[in-house]
């Protein structure tokens, strides 16, 4: 059960409904995932949705970059949402279904792409450490670039914001799947 019911148009106030018109009319064809709930309050919802629609559809990182690190933030909170939208788009970027299946079961994924290595192990030092150690970073810039580098950074604060409201408002995946097996609900303390 959400914890806060959905926004629907008829219960919006005006500010939400504009916004919500701007979010569906945009890249993203909808409001979903966790817009619904952002939408409580516009102007977090209207910040969050412009650097997201930047980071989906304008970022300098290449798709399969982009998917990828996408999907090892979403492993990381367990954000089962994050995981069932972008497995399929990850795929379609070009991301191996080996590296994607390793990332879902905790392993090391075997890369054949080095700009692909570089990422996973830029975002698994930060997300398991939370330090870059400067190997990993002068790899990372190499292959990446000052511009693309601090686009991956933020797209992982980003997911990570999102994984975060997502949880906190136990946003369902459709239809009720659970594609990370080691997700399931938590008891309440």
């Amino acid at each position: 059960m959400d914890r806060l019911p959905e926004l629907t148009p008829e219960n919006m106030n005006e500010a939400q409904r504009q916004l919500a018109e701007e979010i569906a009319s945009g890249p993203r064809g909808g409001v979903q995932g966790p817009f619904p709930w952002l939408l409580r309050s516009p102007g977090i919802a209207a910040h969050v949705q412009r650097l997201g629609a930047y980071i989906r559809y304008e970022s300098a990182l290449p798709g399969n970059l982009r998917e990828l690190a996408i999907l090892i933030t979403a492993r990381f909170w367990r954000a089962q949402y994050e995981w069932y939208a972008h497995k399929p788009i990850a795929l379609k970027e070009g991301v191996d279904e080996a590296v994607v299946d390793a990332i879902a079961q905790h392993r090391p994924p075997q890369f054949t792409d080095d700009a692909e290595a570089a990422v996973h192990a830029f975002c698994t030092a930060m997300l398991d450490s939370h330090v870059i150690p400067d190997t990993i970073y002068q790899t990372t810039l190499d292959r990446l670039g000052e511009e693309q580098l601090v686009d991956l950074v933020s797209l992982m604060g980003y997911y990570s914001l999102l994984a975060m409201v997502m949880a906190t408002f136990e946003i369902p995946v459709p239809g009720g799947e659970v594609p990370l097996a080691d997700q399931g609900r938590h008891d309440r303390v």
